[in-house]
C-alpha cells in the first residue's frame, strides 16, 4: 500500500510540473516536442522490455491483428492530448489545461454509462455541478473552455480504451508508441515538415532537454502503472488532483496568467462537483468495511 501510494502521488506529481519542462522547450513546435517523445520513449521501453525479456506481448499481437486495432485507437487518443496540452503550455495556458484535468474523473463517469454503469444520485450531481462550471466559463470568459474539454475527452476515452486492451501497461505503452513512432521520425526526418530540427542544430543543452523526453513521459507512466495496481480507486482518485493542482498554481503565481473573478467562479463549481464526487467515493469504500466490521 505504501509503495502504492508513494508511487503514484509521485507520477501525479512530476505530471504536475512538466509546464516547468515544457517551457525550456517553448521554442519548438508541439509537433516537434511531441515527435520527440515518441523516439525517446520507444528507446527507453525497448530498453526496459530487453532487460525483462519481455517479448511474448508481440506474438499475442501476431495471432489476434484486432488487438493492434485498440492501440491504433488509443495511439490517437494519447497524440491528440499530448500535442494539444504541450500547445496550451506554450501559448501560456496552463490554467485551461489544468481543467482538463480536474474535469476528467467526471468524464469517466458519463463515458461509464456507455459501458452500461447507473450513476447514482451523488454522481449525477457532481456531473451537474461540473457542468453548471463549464457553462459559466463559456458566458463569463467569453469562449468555450475547448482547451480543458478536448483534454478531458481524450484522456477519459484513453484511460476507456486501456481498461479494455489484453496487454499490461508497459506492453501497451510500448504499442501505442510504436503506432506513433512512423509519423513521429517523419515529421523530425522530412527536410520540409515543419520540424525546426533542434536536435541537430547544434545547442548542446537543447538536445539534452530534447533526449530527456523519453524519460520524462515514460517514468511517470509506468509509477502510476505500478501504483494504480496497489491501492484503492478511492485513494487513486483523490491523489489525482495533486497533477492539476500544481498546474493551476504555476499557471497563477509563476506565470502569472490571468485568473480573474470569472474564472474562480467557474473553478469553485468544478472543484465543488469534485468533492462530492470524492467524498462518494470515499463513503462507497467505506460503508463495506465498516458494515463487515460491525454486522449487526
Amino acid at each position: 500500500m505504501l509503495a502504492g501510494i508513494l508511487s503514484t502521488a509521485t507520477a501525479f506529481t512530476l505530471w504536475g510540473i512538466f509546464p516547468l519542462y515544457l517551457k525550456l522547450l517553448k521554442s519548438i513546435p508541439a509537433l516537434e516536442i511531441l515527435s520527440h517523445r515518441v523516439v525517446w520513449s520507444i528507446v527507453l521501453l525497448a530498453v526496459i522490455l530487453g532487460l525483462r525479456r519481455q517479448w511474448t506481448w508481440v506474438n499475442k499481437i501476431r495471432q489476434r491483428p484486432r488487438i493492434a486495432l485498440v492501440f491504433v485507437a488509443s495511439a490517437a487518443m494519447l497524440a491528440t492530448n499530448w500535442v494539444v496540452y504541450i500547445w496550451a503550455v506554450g501559448e501560456q495556458r496552463i490554467i485551461d489545461a489544468s481543467l482538463g484535468y480536474f474535469i476528467t474523473p467526471l468524464f469517466n463517469v458519463l463515458f461509464g454509462i456507455m459501458l452500461g454503469e447507473r450513476l447514482r444520485n451523488a454522481q449525477w450531481l457532481a456531473i451537474a455541478f461540473a457542468a453548471c462550471g463549464v457553462i459559466w466559463l463559456t458566458i463569463g470568459v467569453g469562449q468555450l473552455p475547448w482547451i480543458g474539454l478536448t483534454l478531458a475527452v481524450t484522456f477519459s476515452l484513453y484511460g476507456l480504451l486501456r481498461k479494455t486492451a489484453p496487454l499490461g501497461a508497459l506492453e501497451g505503452l510500448t504499442a501505442e508508441t510504436l503506432v506513433m513512432l512512423p509519423l513521429a521520425a517523419l515529421f523530425l526526418l522530412l527536410p520540409n515538415s515543419g520540424s525546426s530540427h533542434a536536435f541537430t542544430a547544434g545547442d548542446t543543452f537543447m538536445s539534452g532537454l530534447l533526449l530527456a523526453a523519453g524519460p520524462v513521459t515514460a517514468v511517470p507512466l509506468l509509477l502510476f502503472a505500478f501504483g494504480a495496481r496497489r491501492i484503492p480507486l478511492s485513494m487513486l482518485g483523490l491523489l489525482q488532483y495533486i497533477g492539476p493542482s500544481i498546474q493551476l498554481l504555476l499557471g497563477i503565481w509563476l506565470y502569472h496568467e490571468p485568473f480573474g473573478e470569472n474564472r474562480l467562479i467557474g473553478f469553485a463549481l468544478i472543484w465543488a462537483g469534485l468533492i462530492v464526487y470524492s467524498v462518494q467515493g470515499i463513503w462507497r469504500t467505506w460503508r463495506p468495511r465498516s458494515e463487515a466490521k460491525n454486522p449487526d
